[in-house]
């Protein structure tokens, strides 16, 4: 075990956490409980949010804070803690400074902030003013203990006080936030006494991008002089989240660059037979754009790694198609992969119907097929008479053996980890790869999640396609609704109803969907052909399913959100969304994008509780965002926009649905709001990649070791390549 510093200057990284002055064994176990083992763990141990002691509004000023659409802070002693209502109840604080008195107001988790805050206590308040029964309050504010001298030091001297993250444990042990920053005040004063590791980042890295060096970045993200202090060691930390992620991209795409690939000439006879003679419409110009960006990569020496965007019904599968049929010709064969049976299934079936005309062999392989049948495919795959294999990740099972792997689709790229990817290419010799996703990826996201491949964006929609018409209903006017469906089908129309499922073990959300299909079916559309389909079905019964709707022997079909992706129904004009207020934004928009692919009208209704339909019966922060969340997506059908906004709310793991296997985490930086640091550390960690691939240079050392020890688990993502 490492001795206390004293004496000598002692390594500061290899100082166990417990010889902190104010620390100890019993407080080192708590740190240990989250990632806190040395000195230097505990200076990266940063504050959650500050308090700016000369941004705290006096109580009389709250009125005129309604205007300010940003949180603001008020610090003063409760004055008063009362639960209110039957049913649903409420929680009124008021809180009480020398100028006057501001109502607090809670509407869950009432017994809980009854137990948490104390008459007299002194206490900071955060979040946006608002107006309740014409008065200014705060509605479920953020909220800080401030009752001790130093909080009171720092109140009073116009600092800006950092908020940490603490737990249960941490507070068991006197480590809540305001233990946490007497802790860290010690350790910064005695800095003196430990030696800190080199910087990182190079002097070069440092110059280029106006970067504060280690020692005062860590000093003022804790204990920062000013606002501007402040902002500059946090842009350094964030720079540095950004610059490794972009590091590990850069190296990864400077491998591909210099991989050996298979050189595919020129689209051909097939390619023109199909674009003139089979196809039922014209390519827009922007399906001709990705795909003179396609050939040129694919025409090269080194495998292509592009992403392929664009909007649901935008035209991307016959633009895989085409990029498909150039291998073909070139002697090459294709793996099409898909996140579910169901979607490759549908993948196929559209590009079968050319693939026969055309003479070409194709196969499907997915789970739960007969043992037959799989052993016949594997043969067809191996001996090459399968020329285009679509599946599941069933693709990446050890029996599947190409004869000559060319080109790689992935579809919904972010719905497999880096390593089920990775798995498909090692079936080839660095073959080809197109990434499709019709999840819009605003531009900052594409440079970290995609940053290893060029891009290319379809952003034209196919001519003679009719703009959806999107509405927000309540429960007042659902017969109206029924009615509505009810005309649809009687004009030969086809519609969804989907139900929310969060996950599939939900069984309470499953059964609500399954109940209602029955009284949809036996009552409110009784004479019509009602179908349902969710996740806990086989995929036999689901693509029974499907296949019924596609030909029209279904009119009304009540769904789960398993029919989120890929489903091709031209004549599904409705789509009714159930409870829309517990979907996402980018869900919503996948579940629009499959109505509104035929020549008819389109309507999306979505269905909420009459509270989100009027701003002035919206009572909670989560009411508000759920209403501004439908009412934009009411107001667009633009992808990308839409993107951006839920990116914005849910952040990128939560956007995605999963988080990017071998991804490093994010602490600090925002992929909105930081998008000139991360072009500008994607810009040094781009050129440091170039001219140093292996990180060799002795100025390079360091943040070598930096990448090794602590994005270990990002180098698989790295072999990917």
């Amino acid at each position: 075990m490492n001795q206390p510093p004293f004496k000598m200057r002692h390594l500061i990284a290899e100082t166990d956490v417990q010889f902190v002055k104010g620390v100890g064994p019993r407080r080192s176990e708590a740190l240990a409980s989250v990632g806190v083992r040395t000195a230097l763990d505990l200076l990266y141990y940063f504050p959650r949010r500050y308090l700016d002691r000369s941004r705290i509004f006096k109580i009389k000023d709250a009125r005129s804070a309604i205007l300010i659409p940003d949180e603001v802070t008020f610090v003063g002693r409760i004055k008063s803690v009362q639960a209110a209502g039957r049913g649903r109840r409420f929680l009124f604080l008021k809180l009480t400074d020398e100028t006057g008195t501001l109502r607090c107001i809670w509407f869950n988790g009432v017994q809980y902030f009854v137990n948490a805050f104390k008459e007299g206590e002194l206490i900071a308040f955060s979040g946006k003013v608002t107006s309740y029964q014409n008065q200014p309050c705060l509605i479920h504010p953020d909220y800080d203990h401030l009752e001790d001298e130093s909080d009171e030091e720092f109140l009073h001297t116009g600092g800006i006080i950092p908020v940490y993250p603490s737990t249960d444990g941490l507070k068991r042990v006197g480590l809540d936030s305001r233990g946490i920053r007497r802790t860290l005040w010690k350790l910064i004063s005695s800095l003196e006494n430990y030696e800190l590791p080199d910087d990182a980042l190079s002097r070069e890295v440092l110059t280029v991008n106006s970067l504060l060096n280690l020692k005062e970045a860590l000093t003022s993200i804790h204990f920062p002089k000013d606002e501007r202090q402040l902002g500059l060691a946090l842009r350094r930390f964030k720079f540095e989240e950004l610059f490794y992620l972009q590091l590990l991209l850069a190296i990864r795409r400077n491998l591909i660059k210099h991989a050996p690939g298979i050189p595919l000439k020129s689209p051909g006879e097939l390619v023109r037979k199909l674009t003139q003679e089979i196809l039922p419409f014209k390519l827009t110009e922007s399906q001709r754009k990705v795909l003179r960006e396609i050939v040129e990569d694919i025409r090269s020496d080194h495998p292509m790694h592009r992403l392929l965007q664009g909007d649901v019904g935008s035209g991307k599968t016959i633009v895989a198609l085409i990029a498909i049929l150039t291998a073909v010709e070139n002697g090459c064969q294709t793996a099409f992969m898909a996140p579910t049976e169901i979607l490759a299934a549908q993948h196929l079936a559209t590009i079968q119907q050319y693939l026969d005309l055309l003479g070409i062999e194709s196969a499907l392989l997915i789970g739960g097929q007969k043992k037959d049948l799989r052993t016949q495919i594997y043969s067809d795959i191996e001996d090459g008479r399968a020329s285009v294999v679509v599946g599941t990740h069933a693709l990446i099972q050890e029996k599947v053996k190409f004869n000559k792997l060319g080109l790689m689709v992935v579809d919904e790229q972010h719905r497999f980890g880096v390593i089920q990817r990775m798995a498909l290419q090692q079936k080839g010799e660095n073959p080809h790869l197109l990434v499709m996703t019709a999840t819009p990826i605003p531009r900052t996201l594409s440079l970290t999640i995609y940053g290893d491949l060029d891009v290319s964006v379809i952003d034209e929609m196919p001519t003679g396609r009719k703009k959806i018409k999107t509405a927000l209903r309540g429960e007042s006017t659902r017969e109206k609704v029924y009615k509505f469906i009810r005309e649809q089908a009687l004009a030969g129309r086809q519609v969804f109803i989907v139900y929310p499922l969060v996950n599939e073990t939900e069984k309470s959300d499953l059964k609500a969907a399954t109940q209602s299909f029955v009284k949809l079916r036996d009552e409110v559309f009784r004479g019509f052909k009602v179908g349902l389909i969710h996740g806990q079905m086989t995929e036999t019964e689901k693509n029974d399913i499907m296949l019924a709707f596609k030909r029209n022997a279904i009119n009304i079909l009540v769904a789960t959100t398993v029919i989120e992706v890929g489903i091709d129904i031209p004549n599904a004009t409705v789509m009714v969304i159930e409870h829309a207020d517990r979907f996402g934004l980018s869900q919503l928009h996948q579940l629009r994008g499959r109505i509104g692919r035929g020549v008819h009208q389109s309507y999306c209704i979505l269905m909420t509780a009459d509270r989100y339909l009027d701003e002035k019966k919206v009572q909670t922060r989560e009411d508000a965002t759920a209403y501004h969340r439908l009412r934009l997506f009411t107001s667009t059908t633009d992808g990308f926009k839409i993107a951006e906004y839920d990116l914005m709310l849910r952040g990128p793991g939560e956007f995605f649905g999963t988080k990017q296997s071998g991804m490093p985490p994010l602490r600090l930086a925002n992929l909105i709001k930081d998008r000139d640091i991360i072009i500008q550390a994607r810009k040094s960690a781009f050129k440091i990649a170039e001219s140093d691939p292996h990180l060799r240079d002795s100025q390079h050392s360091r943040m070598r070791e930096v990448l090794v020890k602590n994005y270990k688990e990002s180098f698989e993502f790295l072999k990917a390549s």
